[in-house]
């Protein structure tokens, strides 16, 4: 028979009001995706500082949820039923960025993109199309390797070098065109000028005569950056002085907006 106390802790609240459960039992999947997917109760004790007993409770209610799973080797890793999550926060995220991504149209001319890193790749996951005929075609769901995008600079400009070069070993830097970077060392001197900056490029390097400028969204709740991009010819270095401050202005309206409870609206 369960002890009153452990019954207690079980319906404890915590000092932000909510149930000190379900507070811990979603940092430990906070935790186990930083730790890439997979861990140890003995490696999950000694990040979150609670007690091996607490933590193999927990985990044994989410692998009965589905959001974790067992190894064979006894270690535990992120269950599928998060994808079904994910996939929709993915597309709620998009829905409400639109109207941002809009405003950006209005102001520049020029399509305007989110993105998401989802795991080593980049997911475009809303867009407004410029007005003009003449316009880049990246559609909704398209996925890309970083190194050749605009926001996938952006959002790997906020990872450490060790991070973006185990990523680049995972997924090789094949070229897109003859401007794409294929080097880890270039890659990471361009990352340097995003953070110098404080905003991304892509010069060509997804598709010849296409100019891309990209910034992350701060403090978004999954890394996320938002992009305008077209034509060589339209996007110059003259545009780009009066397109990145909007960028930057949206990008952080958008960050406020996902950081308040209720739905965003431009």
């Amino acid at each position: 028979m369960p002890s009153s106390s452990a019954s207690t802790t079980d319906a404890a609240k915590s000092a932000s009001g909510g149930v000190q459960s379900l507070e811990r039992a979603f940092d430990l999947l906070e935790r186990m995706a930083d730790a890439g997917g997979e861990v140890g109760l003995s490696e999950l004790s000694a990040s979150s500082g609670l007690p091996l007993p607490t933590i193999h409770r927990l985990m044994r209610t989410l692998v009965a949820c589905g959001y974790v799973r067992q190894q064979p080797n006894r270690r535990y890793a992120l269950g599928p039923r998060l994808i079904r999550l994910g996939e929709s926060a993915s597309r709620l995220l998009g829905t409400w960025a639109r109207p941002y991504l809009v405003r950006l149209v209005e102001e520049t001319g020029e399509t305007a993109n989110m993105a998401l890193l989802d795991g080593d790749e980049i997911v475009y996951v809303a867009q407004a199309p410029s007005k003009h005929s003449m316009r880049m075609f990246t559609e909704v769901g398209r996925r890309v390797l970083p190194h050749t995008t605009g926001v996938g600079k952006a959002l790997l400009a906020n990872l450490p070098p060790q991070e973006v070069r185990a990523l680049l070993g995972r997924t090789g830097m094949p070229a897109s065109t003859e401007k794409t970077i294929t080097s880890p060392d270039a890659f990471l001197a361009a990352l340097d000028e995003v953070r110098a900056l404080g905003y991304a490029v892509d010069d060509n390097e997804q598709e010849i005569g296409v100019r891309c400028l990209a910034v992350s969204v701060p403090d978004s709740p999954t890394a996320a950056a938002i992009s305008i991009s077209g034509p060589a010819g339209r996007v110059t270095e003259a545009a780009t002085e009066k397109i990145v401050p909007v960028l930057q202005q949206v990008a952080a309206e958008l960050s406020a907006a996902l950081a308040s409870s209720g739905a965003p609206s431009a």
